[in-house]
């Protein structure tokens, strides 16, 4: 295999060593299929922000976990470039062929299109993303208390201004119950229209286990991840 062509369907060899390397949201999704025997680190969300740093403490560990595995499985999608220029010098690297995390939570690239294609206009939310804090609606909690609650909500009016619909992925792997309800108070806080989608593991069990297909970008030791793997 070499770095300007993925194999339309790449099955790991038996036997072959893997290991995650994933984002704080998308590792919720993975744990629950995750073998005993395939070890996982988890990086901060917020490097998603920034996204050089994020493509150096990626790399870092790409380096680490290469001297022990065969595979190296990244738990993101392009990520504003972020696994561009990332390269396993003595093992296979995997990733989403995706923007981002949202098709891995749907369950599919395609599933992601037609929710865009539908309503553009849309911010999604999962357990991970709530969990970890980062999204406008927690960010409001700090802006009231250093701005006030009139100059907190006109900020955020301008942050959403773009945003009809707020939609919860559910993936079934978790109590709702919760994620729901704040999903829904902020819909409401922020006029924006609450949807509930489907969400699908599917992505994630052939992220973990394979087969890797066309949704997936897969490198051989020593070769680089390019732009140019994830606009086929």
């Amino acid at each position: 295999m070499d770095s300007n062509s993925t194999p339309d369907r790449f099955v790991p060899p038996v036997g072959a060593r893997r290991r995650v390397i994933a984002c704080a949201t998308v590792i919720e999704e993975m744990r629950p299929f995750l073998p005993a025997d395939v070890p996982y680190e988890v990086l901060d969300f917020g490097l998603h922000l920034r996204p050089q740093e994020l493509k150096r403490a990626l790399q870092d560990k790409i380096t680490e976990a290469s001297q022990t595995a065969d595979v190296v499985i990244l738990g993101y999608g392009l990520c504003a470039m972020a696994v561009v220029g990332l390269t396993a010098t003595t093992a296979t690297l995997v990733t989403s062929r995706s923007d981002d995390c949202i098709a891995i939570f749907l369950g599919s690239c395609d599933a992601y299109k037609q929710q865009s294609r539908k309503e553009p206009g849309t911010y999604y939310l999962t357990k991970g993303w709530i969990e970890v804090g980062d999204s406008p609606f927690s960010e409001h909690e700090k802006l009231v208390e250093k701005y006030g609650e009139a100059k907190a909500m006109r900020m955020m009016q301008l942050t959403l201004k773009n945003y009809t619909r707020l939609a919860f992925i559910n993936t079934g792997l978790y109590d709702l119950d919760r994620y729901r309800d704040y999903a829904r108070r902020n819909s409401e806080k922020f006029d924006l229209r609450y949807e509930e989608i489907e969400g699908s593991p599917a992505l994630v069990k052939k992220m973990i286990d394979g087969p890797w297909d066309d949704e997936f970008v897969v490198v051989s030791p020593g070769e680089t991840i390019t732009y140019e793997m994830f606009t086929r």
